[in-house]
């Protein structure tokens, strides 16, 4: 079993808010993969489901950001969890927008929403680290995770959290890897036409048609065959005379 937490302020007034996209990021799975309805627990709102063959508890601590641990503490100690079995996912101002990594145990590096859950059950929980950018000086921090997401990153925030829902699965088995490749997908998808062309025994034009078409020069044409060199005419004379008269 697992405990998902997605950290973030309670209210209207903070849904949009940098500091809240844990609490995104489990609304995404809840909605995307049929959790049941949210309900008030242990001094926050959890909503209870599976991903893959995970039985797995959604939490959002309703204690605001810097009491966060209280709530997480609770429904650990209630489901007889070990801090193993918890994931925090949480704003990250040292990482670019729509960057995550995944970590087990370390620091909390400042964030009082993890320094609450250190102080409440350990520093050995997993936490899922969702880049917000930074404001460039350390006294703009707390007003800016405490501002709204602006209009140009609605499109990035969008795929990471749907990049996130995907993931959810794997997130819940612990398979980081395939986790962080899903999110991957979603923000930076493949480019298309990557498959091999027609033409050829293995599919593929010969190169410097390729980069003809892709620089946009034309082709030189093949060079004309030279006309076949005569046999010499070894007739003699008096033969030649007789062919002309025939």
């Amino acid at each position: 079993m697992r405990l998902i937490v997605g950290l973030g302020n309670p209210g209207a007034k903070y849904a949009g808010n940098r500091h809240n996209i844990g609490f995104m990021a489990v609304d995404r799975i809840a909605e995307d993969h049929g959790f049941g309805a949210w309900k008030s627990k242990f001094q926050g709102l959890m909503a209870e489901g599976r991903l893959g063959s995970e039985k797995v508890v959604l939490l959002k601590p309703e204690t605001f950001m810097n009491l966060s641990g209280q709530s997480v503490g609770e429904a650990m100690r209630f489901y007889k969890l070990e801090p193993e079995d918890v994931i925090v996912l949480h704003d990250e101002i040292d990482l670019a927008p729509a960057k995550l990594r995944c970590k087990q145990g370390g620091g909390h590096a400042g964030h009082n929403g993890l320094r609450s859950v250190h102080g409440h059950i350990g520093e050995s929980y997993n936490r899922v680290r969702l880049g917000v950018g930074h404001p460039g000086r350390k006294e703009a921090v707390p007003g800016y995770v405490l501002r709204d997401f602006a209009k140009a990153d609605q499109d990035w925030l969008d795929d990471m959290l749907r990049g996130i829902s995907d993931g959810a699965a794997h997130l819940a088995e612990g398979d980081w890897g395939k986790f962080q490749n899903a999110v991957a997908l979603r923000v930076n998808p493949p480019r298309s036409g990557t498959g091999t062309a027609k033409g050829g025994a293995s599919g593929e034009k010969p190169a410097a048609a390729t980069k003809a078409k892709e620089t946009g020069t034309p082709q030189p044409k093949p060079a004309p065959k030279p006309d076949p060199v005569p046999e010499p005419d070894t007739r003699s004379a008096l033969q030649k005379l007789v062919e002309k008269f025939k």
